[in-house]
């Protein structure tokens, strides 16, 4: 068993990544085939996702602030990133022919949701630092799918910059980020109360969920 936080990071991430077959959306937005209609539910389901994910990362914050302060200072950080993507999410919309009444009438895919739901159930029964551990590893696959989606807007279907924002904002490295996340990783090691296993099956769950959201929007014509 490791015990050093950058090292269980980075295996963490490698065992959870991906399979690269398992969206069969990204490869079509990349190539331009996939439709403004399900560009325009993706705007719409994030919609959703963005500000329930925000809540969840607040509530575990809350969690942590006593007893993992290293954590509850990652979980702050990720709330505060959501609210900034938040803010650039409408360009997107608009972009992709979303008015404010479509926005108001539009009805969210479980399947898109279940992302979202799931990260709240880890926010009321998991351990903070096994969270932080679970999504960060699922975050270096969001982050690859976004830096695609922001070249392929641009290259494929037109879109400006401040439509892209969105994607930018996630596509970026942030090296504040990771090192709360190597922090509050670290300090539970030391402590002894990080559940590797169960933070692996977290993180697997995520990565099935992530793909849900990706391939029931793929059936959107």
């Amino acid at each position: 068993m490791t015990h050093s936080a950058p090292d269980l990071l980075k295996t963490t991430t490698a065992a959870l990544a991906p399979d690269p077959h398992a969206n069969c959306l990204i490869p079509r937005i990349a190539d331009g085939t996939a439709t403004r209609s399900t560009l325009a539910s993706l705007a719409l389901e994030q919609m959703w996702v963005i500000p329930a994910d925000r809540r969840a990362f607040e509530f575990l914050a809350a969690r942590g602030e006593a007893a993992d302060p290293e954590a509850a200072a990652f979980f702050t950080a990720l709330a505060e990133g959501e609210a900034l993507a938040g803010g650039r999410l409408t360009a997107f919309a608009r972009a992709c022919g979303v008015d404010e009444a479509g926005e108001a009438s539009y009805e969210p895919l479980a399947g898109c949701q279940a992302y979202p739901a799931y990260v709240a159930w880890l926010a009321l029964n998991a351990a903070p630092a096994d969270v932080v551990l679970a999504l960060t590893a699922n975050f270096s696959a969001w982050g690859g799918y976004c830096a695609t989606i922001a070249t392929a807007l641009r290259e494929r279907y037109g879109f400006t910059d401040e439509a892209c924002a969105f994607f930018d904002f996630f596509a970026q490295p942030s090296p504040e980020l990771d090192r709360r996340a190597t922090a509050a990783v670290q300090a539970a090691l030391d402590a002894g109360r990080l559940d590797q296993e169960r933070a692996h099956t977290y993180g697997r769950l995520l990565q099935n969920y992530e793909a849900m959201f990706w391939n029931t929007l793929s059936r959107v014509a």
